[in-house]
């Protein structure tokens, strides 16, 4: 991670300086630098980036905690609106 301009969230944009800058400042955990930055919260639901966010956020930390990783959220497969409209059942 020594290149401070490249992308970490793609989804969101968020940069590793952004990363960095917030996690330094705020000496806080990956599910707080994901709020407050947005990196992980994107179309991907995290599973690009939430590596690296995990690791940038345990670096910076004062203590070392019993944090839970990182939770992402897998993406749902779509529905049509025909089968929302007419109740019908997923296949």
């Amino acid at each position: 991670m020594n290149n401070q301009s490249s992308i970490i969230c793609r989804c969101e944009e968020v940069s590793s300086k952004k990363l960095h800058q917030v996690a330094n400042e705020q000496r806080c955990s990956a599910r707080e630098l994901k709020l407050r930055t947005r990196a992980g919260m994107g179309y991907c639901g995290g599973r690009t980036c939430r590596i690296a966010i995990n690791k940038i956020a345990t670096h910076y930390q004062a203590t070392q905690t019993t944090n839970l990783p990182l939770k992402y959220q897998a993406p749902i497969r779509p529905v049509s609106f025909e089968q929302v409209g007419t109740g019908g059942e997923l296949k």
